[in-house]
Parts: structure tokens; sequence; C-alpha cells
């Protein structure tokens, strides 16, 4: 029984005073002399007075633990990098500088939209893919993380006929290299991607002696994003393709967009979004799209999860059938890394 009461009145101790120092390896390390008095008080008898106050002598917090940047509980963050704030290099970082426009449908994303088209009846556009960044010379995570930044971006960009068995329609296979920098209001971005365009097998032997085009491009981009109040986003971009083929030089891209930048828990928060996108292939018409719904975001650097509605006009989304007309409507679940 003494024994007991010797092992309660340590774990009262303990309560009461916490660790609050990190966990070492050293041999004098806080937590292993706490070890080493229990394991004597429960082979040799109770706990003297003497032994209980050296136990709490070495609960409290050592100088030499707590001031040590090894140690230090933010340098956990991204593989052990200096707190959130220091500019430093970073391998893999957590969050991207410059995000993908929330309603570009031709942006890398994973995404999955049921849509109604006035022309062509149900679709299902789906986007397999995504952005991640891959090295970073700025600020670690954070809701918008500053600095420089390179990422890399690809996907593939399938839709499906669902009045036609599901047979795939035409793919557009995109893959890029985002080079980003900024601050907390305004990130820049200056990009090369490579685009190309091809129909599918089952739409060929449908459609017997349907042209098939060759459309491809690899285009330079810059683009400009300014953040003008917390989770309300506007950017703007110019693109320039140096080597195409059906396809013309010049692109242009802009929108805006109202989304949470910060944990929304299971409750999430709302968001809506418009983009414009304007080719010169299609004499500078191209296509406009609006999205409202809801969205989620498990912290500020973490990927977003959005579901909503989703309105399309203008210009083919598939380049392959880049000269066509669509308007269409739909639900649609969409995440961006």
């Amino acid at each position: 029984m003494r024994r007991i009461r010797a092992l309660l009145t340590v774990a009262v101790l303990l309560c009461t005073h916490g660790l609050r120092a990190a966990a070492s390896d050293t041999l004098d390390s806080p937590q292993n002399l706490l070890a080493e008095e229990i394991a004597d008080s429960i082979e040799f008898g109770p706990l003297s007075a003497d032994s209980i106050g050296a136990i709490t002598r070495a609960a409290e917090p050592r100088d030499e633990l707590t001031q040590d940047p090894a140690v230090h509980p933010a340098s956990m963050i991204a593989g052990g990098a200096r707190p959130t704030g220091c500019e430093q290099w970073q391998l893999l970082p957590e969050g991207l500088i410059y995000r993908p426009y929330l309603a570009g449908v031709k942006e890398s994303r994973l995404s999955c939209v049921w849509n109604y088209d006035n022309g062509n009846g149900r679709i299902w556009d789906i986007n397999l893919g995504g952005q991640v960044p891959l090295v970073r010379y700025g600020t670690v995570g954070g809701r918008r993380p500053t600095g420089f930044q390179i990422s890399m971006e690809g996907a593939g960009q399938v839709r499906l006929d669902w009045d036609e068995d599901g047979d795939v329609e035409a793919t557009d296979y995109r893959f890029g290299v985002p080079i980003t920098w900024g601050d907390e209001v305004r990130q820049t971005k200056f990009a090369f991607y490579h685009l190309s365009s091809h129909l599918g097998d089952e739409f060929l032997l449908k459609n017997f002696g349907f042209p098939r085009l060759n459309y491809s491009e690899n285009v330079l981009v810059l683009g400009q994003s300014l953040q003008i109040v917390d989770d309300w986003r506007v950017y703007a971009e110019a693109g320039y393709g140096v080597d195409v083929e059906i396809a013309e030089p010049w692109e242009f891209q802009f929108g805006l967009e109202w989304a949470p930048e910060t944990w929304t828990g299971f409750r999430g928060a709302p968001f809506a979004a418009f983009n414009g996108y304007l080719r010169e292939e299609v004499d500078f018409g191209g296509n406009a799209v609006a999205q409202v719904g809801w969205a989620w975001r498990r912290d500020e650097a973490s990927g977003l999860l959005r579901m909503g509605l989703q309105y399309y006009t203008g210009k083919n989304q598939q380049f392959s059938l880049f000269d066509d007309s669509e308007q269409k409507y739909g639900f649609g679940i969409w995440y961006d890394y």
C-alpha cells in the first residue's frame, strides 16, 4: 500500500507541474531522471521526501532545453525548419505562394463535375492532377507563405459522354513548371506549361471521318495575384505560345474569388469564384465560369476541398473541339493541394 501511495503522489506531482521541456535522448533528461526515481522507489521502497523533491526539480523546464532551437517545438515544422516568419530554404514546403484559380477549368487539380450541356446532354468532366511545391526560399507554411518558390503541376483532363455509354470524348494533357514569388498581398507567377489535346477512340469510331486535330501548345505565362482583403483575391495573367499547332499564341485569363484561407472545421465555409479565359484562336472569345458552394480547409497551409454548383458558357472546354460552343451547368467536387 505504501508503494501505491508513493506512485499516486508522483502522479499528482507530475500533473501539477507538467513536463514542459521537449523530449531528449540524453541520459540526464528530466524524463530519464523521473523513470530512474520511480524505478528505485518500486524496487527499494516508498519515495522519501528528498526523492519527491528531486522529482519535482527534475520536472521543472531546463533553460538549455527550452532555449535550444534544435528542440524548439516550432522547429518540428517542415522537417526541422525554424519558426514561421523566418526565411530559409525548404525542400517540399507546405502551401503555395501562387494558388491555382478556383474557377479556372484548365488548372491542374483533382476535380469531377457532372454537367448537363444544352447541346450535348449529360457529360462528366474529370481532372486528374494537381500542383505541388518543390523548393522554396521564404517563410514556413502559413496562410500566405512568402518568398520564392518553384512548383510542378500536371493533369489529365478527361471528358466522358454519359449518353454514349460513358465513352471518352476527348482528353487534354497538361504539364507545367510555375516559378512564383510574392508577399502576403501580391504574388507573381512566371510559368511554362505544355498542353496537348486528343480525341477519344470511341468518339472517333462513332464519328467516322471526324477531323482529328493535333492541338498542342507550349506557353509562357506571366500572372499577377492580389489579396485585396481576407479571403478575397483578384488575378490576371497573359500567356504567349512559343510553339503552337492549331492554337494561336495569345491567351488571357482573369478572375475574382472568395474562399476560406484558414481552418474551417467540419462546418466549412461558403465560397464563390468567377473566371474568364480568352484565346486568340477563337478571336479572343473563350469561356466564362461561375462557381458557388461550400469549402473546407484543414489548416491555413493545407489543401482546399470544395463542393458546389458550376455554370460554364463559351467555347468547348476540350481543345480538340476548341471551335464548338457549349453551355452547361452541373455539380462539382474540387480539391487543390
